[in-house]
């Protein structure tokens, strides 16, 4: 279930605003006198002000059911102080957690879910995934401060991303060669480890996982930052579920990385297009088809389901690859929609 995303602008910015809407926010922390009538009607509004949709106080003798209570966690008393609220019958806390964050929110989270509260963690940007899974559940809603539309961006993309992904299991069906195309080295500003890699597909159906090239080989150097990705037309994910070209991607860009673990958020510090020869794999997983077409070096690999790596140079019909079909097949400028599609 996605969490409901506040943001605290650090001044009524235009900019900011318009970004927020554009991305599916629906929630400001700000003065209502403050935002500008076009925005008014787009987004629910939480602030001390009368005016605003949502009421706040930090006083518990001002709690009410039509109020959301903010509070500081510094202590016990301040954890009693939440669950009295609760009982009292508001809907919703805004918790800042300065000291043992993740303790303090495990705690709440499972004392509040019988009272149906809702916990809105105040967070930074780099603690909104830790937040957003406390207790696997994860608290309700995330208030964050921003300072700009780019940092809305990045926000929302933490929030959005899935923290994992189904994987099964393809068949490989054809192997053949292509000849010369442009493909793309994605190089991210992260370490990839064993087992990460890339959903990449030519078409949105079936999306094969690309390891990333951290093993190196016998001539070149490990790059644990980089995914061989694929020839320039094929899909990857984004972390809003969307699919994006391989040959759209620039630096600054954030795409999922994936395993049997789970899925993360990376950046993109450079897109490296080159013409290479291409091996076309096409795979088969239950009655659904597709295909991926990727540099023909060993240096690209997929990966088995117990995680061995197939390299791309070895890769045969009957191998079996670890892959991701999205239930959603058809796409509209890389948006999922319902609708018949036929792509081979």
């Amino acid at each position: 279930m996605r969490k409901e995303i506040i943001i605290a602008p650090s001044k009524p910015d235009e900019g900011i605003l318009e970004r927020a809407v554009a991305r599916g926010i629906k929630a400001v922390y700000i003065d209502p006198e403050k935002i500008p009538e076009r925005f008014r009607s787009k987004i629910e509004v939480y602030h001390e002000s009368e005016l605003a949709d949502w009421r706040i106080v930090r006083d518990l003798s001002r709690v009410s059911e039509n109020v959301v209570l903010e509070i500081v966690l510094r202590a016990p008393e301040d954890y009693e102080k939440i669950i009295m609220a609760a009982k009292m019958g508001v809907k919703s806390i805004i918790v800042r957690a300065e000291d043992l964050k993740i303790i303090a929110l495990e705690n709440l989270i499972a004392d509040l879910a019988p009272l149906g509260t809702r916990i809105i963690a105040i967070a930074s940007p780099l603690e909104i995934e830790t937040l957003s899974g406390v207790l696997e559940k994860g608290v309700d809603g995330i208030l964050v401060p921003v300072n700009s539309p780019d940092e809305v961006d990045l926000m929302v993309d933490q929030v959005s991303a899935p923290s994992k992904l189904e994987l099964g299991e393809a068949e490989v069906v054809e192997v053949r060669d292509v000849g010369l195309g442009e493909r793309a080295c994605i190089d991210t500003t992260s370490i990839l480890v064993a087992g990460e890699g890339m959903l990449v597909g030519s078409t949105s159906s079936l999306l094969a996982l690309i390891h990333n090239e951290s093993p190196g080989s016998a001539l070149t150097a490990p790059r644990p930052f980089r995914v061989n990705a694929g020839a320039i037309h094929s899909y990857t994910l984004a972390p809003d579920g969307s699919t994006r070209y391989l040959s759209e991607l620039r630096a600054g860009d954030r795409i999922l990385v994936v395993s049997k673990r789970g899925a993360r958020v990376v950046s993109i510090g450079r897109v490296k297009i080159e013409r290479r020869p291409l091996r076309l794999i096409r795979v088969r997983m239950g009655d659904v088809e597709g295909s991926v077409i990727v540099q023909n070096a060993e240096t690209i690999m997929l990966l088995a389901p117990d995680e061995a790596l197939i390299p791309a140079t070895k890769i045969k019909p009957g191998d079996r690859i670890l892959a991701h079909t999205p239930r959603t097949k058809a796409r509209h400028f890389g948006r999922a929609v319902d609708e018949f599609i036929i792509e081979r």
